[in-house]
């Protein structure tokens, strides 16, 4: 004993003193640049509430394990081998901290390596949102590039391989992995409403970028992102899961009749889903024809749109056509789910009533995988303009929603479509649902290039005033505020006007706008509820059928202000074209039931019921109910979880299909 005792404390003053005393300016500068990366992040990452017990310890101890074994590894490893590592490691964790940075700034959301899949529509306007990002990220870019620089330039290289230095960093590092997620307690095993609030159950599910960054810190989050995203293996059966959709589905539950069922029968039907329109675009004066329609409609105030960090206007699409939205408790893209199987969508129940049903959109079918997801979903035929028509990239006419009507071909293609094959035995009744997606509020709101210089030029000609953010999203509104027209000029010139039905709403609030100073003057709250949009439902005859309900206006009134989101908006369609469904199959309700009261919930698992928000990060509430004692917020809460589990199991087990499997 007194032997080793001797050599510990000889290699301590003679060896490990002199490693030290020899090195400790170069490992100091190796370890700085990625030091200043993950303190820079943490900075960023103040504004999310979630300092739970363990988070912080947690976070320190994956960064520490980290960023030793990049450094050691790169000086372990022989010659300009282990520099060529080091600046590996240093040039790839540069590039995540500017993605990750910039993207919070845009979104209030940190980069998910799924978005990379939906990044094409995108991807015109990177330069104009890193050209807008904090000045204070690039004076952060500058210090790690500088400090970065000097610690390559000071990088001695190694003369000989340290074998065992690269195992014991090796074994130190995997033993991290295993090891530093006990520091955040015990993960709920089953379903409890607050699972999705403790950093265990966070961790292991894996579906919250934010807070997620907070448990792991930078580099681990990248690295368990990355390989959640490229590397997940095939989907195992757990037999709770399974029973748990069993017991979701075993019972069907037909919509009964409400006053209001059927007030639409046998109409068309539009559904306009609005690019970027946020309510306060929505004027008299920004866009007159929207607001005509909007004056003269059932409206819904309390709406809100789904903003899960990443393709919103697919996500709004997939909800309003499946009831079902994108994943929470999990990473996957709705657009992914072109390959399931699904029952029940918005376009399979009207094919059944006899209806064509058709999607037009500006884009292609490749973007989002439309082309594929609508077939799956029941249309008839997906048109994008880019489809059907050649125009040069550098020509942004077809980014113009006008174009939609002003080109004669997809004119055509909307108003007189090709009549479908059906091999169902379904006679077509005449009628149509047509699914039609706008474009034009689209980052970047300048007119010096792009779209806005564009439409500027269309507008003002070559007399172009100077023009804020604000300004532009306003005169790209009024471009689709255009288009609105030419859809009601169209209807009235073959005929349609009196028998169709518009459902308008928006995809999304404009968080693409760059200057946050325009939301903060227009928005009331900066938590979830910012994500209020404009929601209608028109018909040229709209107070004659609300008359027949028999409905009195202070009831209708107080109806029309129920908290709904797009969930709600299959529902509520089918059942005023008086279609039966089952209320099993889809999350969101039927808003004019008298049996719903109205919630929405959103990916953090917060919700709002019009009365309180819950914040699901913090646990807190806002505002009063005298309805919601402790027992019914815990009830609410339990069947947001309920209603997110089914949703997200449904699609991962591809639930139609293995259930079809088994008949």
């Amino acid at each position: 004993m007194k032997k080793f005792k001797d050599k510990l404390i000889d290699f301590l003053k003679n060896r490990a003193f002199v490693f030290v005393k020899e090195n400790i300016i170069e490992y100091f500068l190796l370890i700085l640049p990625f030091f200043l990366m993950d303190v820079f992040i943490r900075i960023k990452a103040l504004k999310i509430d979630y300092d739970r017990k363990g988070v912080l310890q947690a976070s320190i101890l994956f960064s520490v394990v980290f960023v030793t074994f990049m450094v050691c590894i790169s000086k372990y490893l022989k010659g300009w081998i282990g520099k060529a590592v080091y600046i590996l490691f240093y040039g790839i964790s540069l590039f995540m901290f500017l993605t990750n940075m910039i993207y919070y700034t845009l979104t209030g959301y940190f980069f998910k390596f799924s978005l990379m899949f939906m990044a094409s529509e995108g991807s015109a306007y990177i330069g104009d949102t890193i050209k807008s990002t904090d000045k204070s990220i690039w004076i952060m870019a500058v210090l790690i590039i500088v400090t970065g620089v000097i610690a390559i330039a000071k990088f001695k290289r190694s003369e000989k391989y340290n074998v065992k230095g690269i195992i014991l960093v090796a074994i130190v590092f995997a033993a991290g992995q295993i090891f530093i997620p006990n520091v955040l307690g015990k993960a709920n095993a089953n379903l409890k409403w607050d699972s999705f609030r403790k950093p265990a159950n966070v961790y292991k599910e894996f579906n919250d970028a934010n807070k997620n960054i907070k448990i792991c810190g930078f580099f681990k989050y990248t690295e368990r992102d990355f390989v959640k995203t490229f590397f997940k293996g095939k989907t195992k059966k757990d037999p709770d899961e399974i029973n748990f959709l069993k017991d979701c589905y075993k019972n069907e539950k037909i919509h009964q009749n409400n006053p209001y069922t059927g007030m639409f029968k046998n109409k068309n039907i539009i559904f306009l889903q609005l690019e970027g329109i946020d309510t306060w675009l929505l004027t008299k004066e920004d866009m007159p024809n929207l607001y005509g329609l909007m004056e003269n409609s059932l409206t819904f105030n309390e709406h809100y749109s789904y903003y899960n960090g990443g393709g919103s206007t697919f996500n709004s699409e997939f909800a309003i056509n499946t009831g079902l939205i994108t994943p929470i408790s999990y990473n996957q893209n709705a657009y992914t789910f072109s390959s399931n199987t699904f029952k029940d969508t918005l376009p399979m129940l009207f094919k059944d009533e006899g209806y064509e049903v058709y999607a037009y959109h500006m884009n292609s079918k490749e973007y989002y995988n439309r082309g594929l997801n609508y077939k799956a979903w029941g249309y008839d035929d997906y048109f994008g303009l880019k489809d059907e028509v050649e125009y040069d990239e550098d020509d942004y006419v077809y980014e113009m929603d006008t174009e939609l009507f002003d080109n004669e071909t997809f004119r055509e293609l909307f108003f007189n479509p090709p009549k479908p094959e059906r091999k169902d035995g379904i006679k077509l009744n005449g009628r149509f649902v047509k699914y039609l997606i706008s474009y034009t509020p689209h980052t970047p709101f300048v007119t010096n290039k792009g779209v806005g210089e564009y439409l500027a030029k269309k507008v003002y000609g070559d007399n172009i005033p100077d023009m804020d953010e604000e300004e532009v999203a306003r005169m790209m509104a009024t471009e689709t505020d255009r288009m609105v027209g030419q859809l009601i000029d169209g209807l009235k010139e073959h005929n349609l006007y009196e028998d169709t039905v518009i459902v308008a709403y928006a995809d999304h609030y404009l968080y693409t706008i760059n200057d946050k100073s325009v939301l903060d003057k227009y928005k009331t709250t900066s938590d979830n509820r910012i994500n209020n949009t404009p929601f209608f439902i028109w018909s040229n005859d709209i107070r004659d059928c609300l008359l027949r309900t028999g409905v009195e206006n202070k009831k209708l009134q107080t109806v029309s202000q129920k908290v709904n989101s797009q969930l709600d908006i299959m529902p509520t369609i089918l059942n005023m074209f008086g279609i039966k469904y089952d209320e099993n199959k889809y999350i969101g309700n039927d808003i004019m039931d008298d049996n719903y009261s109205g919630y929405v919930f959103f990916d953090d698992y917060s919700w709002y019921d019009g009365s309180v928000y819950f914040d699901g990060s913090s646990g807190e509430k806002v505002g009063d109910n005298p309805n919601s004692n402790g027992n019914s917020m815990e009830n609410t809460n339990g069947s947001i979880t309920k209603s997110i589990k089914k949703n997200d199991l449904t699609l991962k087990y591809n639930w139609y299909k293995m259930e079809m499997s088994k008949k």
